[in-house]
């Protein structure tokens, strides 16, 4: 057997490679796992609940699997599951106090699936509160704790929102991988604050049954790992049509991990000229030419493409996110599930357990989606809003015609420290400018590690493609993967 230490930093592909050729158990890769959550978590605070139990019995289970010849290809792999995600007879809080007491009764269709493949749940994974935020500082149960630090700095960073839990396990070899959502840019900022991958699918290849709702025209689950082969292993499983979910795209889920071995040669891959924002650090805009050019060297050709309504992307984000919050949390009320505070009759009941359940992130964005919903504010945000979303569409569906994928920044600076940033909702905002514009039209993007700033914090770059063309990212993030040799890793993490 491999110490615990070497067991936990395996990929996700090396430890099932290990697993079918028994150098190691299931059992023991998830006991090497249990044993960094306990050493490293109390640092981090990635977990919100360790399912320790759960996770030995199926462990158990996977290697009968193994032993059998009848594993399922994520046999044995432990995972840690956003707490976003019902999980059946385990506790699903979204990371709010008014769902503090829910053990749901049934499992999320992505879980299932990963189930159905073998895989191991190692616990539920911290996160900002119903997904609403950048840093993961919104959570009721307290913020998530970055594991990399500044050069000569010792205050704790933020690893990122809202997927913010998942991404810290990941980075710190507490969890083989993860599963997270995306609704503004919450799988792919924090993958790269916490310098890995992270790919949210195109709207529709991963069902959304069983996920709790933030924003439902906007919400998609979707994949952390280690490396660009790893995510596209857990999205092979996580994919699929759902009957159980109106919105799920009825279509084959390709060999995801294949299309990293594609190369990139011969595509042609657009630089969207809207993304050079204003005030962007230099040593972002030198990562992303840096990266222009590994691709341009690996036979790509790089082309300037126009999207000349995305700088409108995040202020119509702003409106049609916080709108369908306002409806979805209405179910929030004290009388079906949940917490409850009493109040003397039904009007108080509501106000009373909403005001003690909901943070002040979920309160604002509410607040601001009751207003543009409201009579008379209707047309002139809301329906205006979904116009320039139309819009922000049929830009991404022209240049879709001339290019093959597109290649930005994935943030605008790299993971900043908590209380930083924090008095201004609007800077926070901000942090989603460049993922923003992949939600509001559904196409797939994919953050991959590429570098580090002069403080030694990762950075990453994101690789946008045509709607279910996720194989296209796959291999342009896999060749960007391959030129870059990101090997960085955390000072807080397992066997460190």
């Amino acid at each position: 057997m491999l110490p615990m230490s070497s067991l936990t930093d395996l990929t996700l592909a090396e430890a099932r490679d290990g697993l079918r050729a028994r150098k190691f158990s299931a059992v023991e890769l998830t006991d090497a796992y249990l044993a960094a959550i306990e050493a490293v978590n109390p640092k981090l605070n990635a977990y919100v609940l360790v399912t320790g139990e759960g996770a030995r019995a199926q462990a158990l289970a996977a290697d009968a699997a193994l032993a059998r010849g009848d594993a399922g290809p994520l046999a044995g792999i432990p995972l840690a599951i956003k707490d976003l995600f019902c999980t059946a007879g385990v506790r699903t809080t979204a990371g709010s106090r008014i769902l503090e007491p829910f053990i749901p009764p049934y499992e999320s269709t992505v879980t299932a699936n990963l189930l159905r493949d073998g895989a191991i749940f190692l616990g539920k994974a911290n996160m900002d509160e119903f997904a609403m935020g950048s840093s993961n500082m919104t959570s009721a149960f307290g913020p998530v704790t970055s594991p990399w630090t500044r050069r000569g700095d010792n205050r704790a960073l933020v690893p990122g929102g809202s997927s913010g839990g998942s991404a810290a396990a990941v980075s710190a070899r507490i969890a083989l991988g993860a599963t997270a959502t995306d609704t503004g840019g919450s799988i792919r900022q924090p993958a790269s604050f916490c310098g890995i991958t992270g790919i949210k699918p195109t709207y529709g290849r991963c069902s959304r049954w069983g996920v709790v709702a933030f924003a439902s025209s906007l919400d998609q689950a979707g994949p952390v790992a280690r490396t660009v082969e790893d995510a596209a292993i857990l999205l092979g499983s996580m994919s699929g049509f759902d009957p159980k979910d109106s919105t799920s795209a009825d279509l084959p889920v390709p060999d995801f991990a294949a299309a990293c071995r594609r190369g990139v040669k011969g595509l042609r891959i657009g630089v969207p000229r809207e993304y050079r924002s204003e005030g962007m650090p230099a040593e972002i805009e030198a990562l992303w030419q840096q990266g222009l050019g590994w691709l341009r060297e690996a036979g790509a050709e790089i082309v300037d493409v126009s999207l000349p309504h995305t700088k409108y992307g995040l202020a119509t984000y702003y409106i049609v996110a916080p709108a369908e919050a306002s409806s979805n949390l209405a179910r929030y009320d004290g009388v079906r599930f949940g917490a409850r505070t009493s109040g003397e009759d039904l009007a108080s009941l509501y106000e009373n357990t909403r005001a003690e359940g909901f943070g002040a992130e979920v309160r604002r964005r509410v607040l601001i989606g009751t207003y543009v919903l409201s009579a008379g504010y209707y047309d002139a945000y809301y329906l205006k809003a979904q116009k320039v979303r139309a819009l922000i569409l049929k830009d991404f569906t022209d240049v879709f015609r001339t290019v093959d994928a597109l290649v930005t920044p994935t943030a605008p600076s790299a993971a900043f420290a908590q209380g930083e940033k924090m008095d201004d909702p609007i800077t926070m905002y901000l942090n989603d400018i460049f993922t923003v514009p992949a939600n509001m039209s559904g196409i797939p993007g994919l953050s991959v590690p590429a570098g580090l700033d002069a403080q030694g914090l990762p950075l990453g770059l994101q690789v946008l493609g045509r709607p279910f063309d996720e194989e296209t990212v796959f291999a342009v993030g896999a060749a960007l993967e391959r030129a870059a040799g990101f090997t960085a890793l955390p000072g807080i993490r397992a066997g460190a």
